[in-house]
């Protein structure tokens, strides 16, 4: 294929090496030094969203603030992802998104207006409110960071740390988008979508977590599809095995962008999951009908290594023994 202009080898170091992979690398040491057993919490760091046990239900409880190379490009797409990173993390643990809060902040007063509008648009779009938060005005910079508050049914939850070996690995991804003007590594679909389409699309994560079709999931996050496969198998102590050719992707060509590029993308809607062979098919109905496109691109294994495989060849992306996983959390579980 002509997309594919570099060797496996090229590819895995590009993720390897790319920086929303290697920014994520200090999750270990925070695990270490920050983690705190409580009894009504089912799940904390290593998951898109904290699982707080609440009766019959789950309360999920997600965090994320927006790189500041995206603030400097684009406050109003800034705006937009910070509400939207945050759906997307209950919605990759089966949940239905409650409400945020935020805490702002600011440098400039047009750069708050923009970082405001992309918000409120967002929030509107997707139908969870901003109902609180933080300000810091007149500070030496602009930052956004957003807090989430979502919930499943307690037999529901999609966690990150089940994949089991046999697995098949499922990539679910919206194609019908652009490469967002202001950002090169964003594909944006979710701004083309009506509301009831985006919210359709986050609901399809709630019906998989309500069936249990999925042993874990995660939504594709700034290390891109690989990194953030990388992430959910460093968790479940796993490995894995990629077909690179596979991989759901639009006609590059036509958006001028090679497949390494799309790879390390953080998309407008996308997700990846684990799964019995037995579900494929109904999961993969359940997504198309909400306009994505879902394929298998592989299988977990025991090797405690993400290895991708484009026809003769095959390179280790992560290894995960020792300290050579994503976030670097060693002997974690």
């Amino acid at each position: 294929m002509a997309e594919y202009t570099c060797s496996t080898e090229q590819i895995a170091q590009a993720v390897r090496s790319y920086d929303g992979v290697k920014r994520k690398s200090e999750i270990g040491a925070m695990v270490r030094d920050l983690r705190i057993d409580s009894q009504d919490v089912i799940a904390s760091f290593g998951e898109d969203a904290a699982v707080i046990k609440n009766q019959s239900d789950a309360l999920l409880l997600a965090a994320d603030g927006i790189w500041s190379k995206l603030m400097d490009a684009d406050p109003y797409w800034a705006g937009y992802c910070a509400v939207l990173v945050n759906i997307h993390d209950i919605a990759a643990m089966g949940g239905k998104p409650l409400a945020m809060v935020d805490v702002f902040s600011i440098s400039q007063l047009e750069v708050r207006d923009q970082v405001i509008r992309g918000m409120q648009d967002a929030s509107r779009q997707f139908g969870v409110p901003i109902v609180g938060g933080h300000l810091h005005p007149d500070t030496p910079y602009s930052v956004i960071d957003v807090a989430i508050l979502g919930i499943a049914p307690i037999n529901g939850v999609i966690y990150s740390n089940r994949a089991e070996e046999g697995d098949v690995i499922l990539v679910a991804i919206d194609l019908y988008g652009r490469v967002h003007p202001s950002c090169f590594l964003n594909w944006d679909s979710a701004t083309l979508r009506t509301s009831d389409e985006v919210r359709a699309q986050i609901a399809v994560m709630q019906e998989i977590g309500t069936r249990k079709l999925v042993t874990s999931g995660k939504d594709i996050s700034n290390p891109g599809i690989l990194g953030t496969l990388g992430m959910l198998l460093e968790v479940s102590g796993k490995g894995a095995d990629v077909d690179l050719d596979k991989i759901p992707r639009p006609d590059l060509a036509h958006h001028k962008i090679t497949f390494d590029l799309w790879i390390r993308m953080y998309p407008g809607m996308g997700f990846i999951l684990t799964l019995k062979k037995e579900f494929v098919d109904i999961v993969k109905e359940l997504f198309e009908k909400t306009g994505m496109n879902a394929r298998e691109i592989g299988i977990v294994n025991n090797s405690n290594k993400l290895t991708i495989h484009y026809q003769n060849n095959s390179s280790i992306v992560f290894d995960f023994s020792g300290d050579g996983g994503v976030m670097h959390l060693g002997s974690y579980s």
